[in-house]
């Protein structure tokens, strides 16, 4: 699945746009390398992004087949680490 797709899907980010506009900006990585909005993702993988003044590494325990709730989205990943910004 797509970064952008799956950020939103997850409850991560509040849109798809949101998510593709921080991969533009090199906002987001995978496996510590930099990610366009169209890099996929798979299971194990580990996402870092910053936005909304929080620099967060999550790792994707299962990459969703379809839609998610939001009650049940945080099964698919781990918060691995989720530090506020200096500005």
């Amino acid at each position: 699945m797509r970064v952008d797709k799956l950020l939103n899907k997850l409850c991560l980010v509040k849109t798809r746009s949101i998510a593709k506009n921080a991969c533009d900006k090199d906002l987001v990585k995978i496996n510590g390398k930099i990610a366009k909005a169209s890099s996929m993702v798979a299971d194990n993988d580990v996402i870092e992004f910053e936005l909304y003044g929080y620099f967060n590494k999550v790792k994707i325990t299962e990459v969703p087949k379809s839609n998610v709730s939001k009650v049940k989205a945080p099964e698919f990943y781990e918060i691995l680490e989720r530090d506020k910004l200096e500005l």
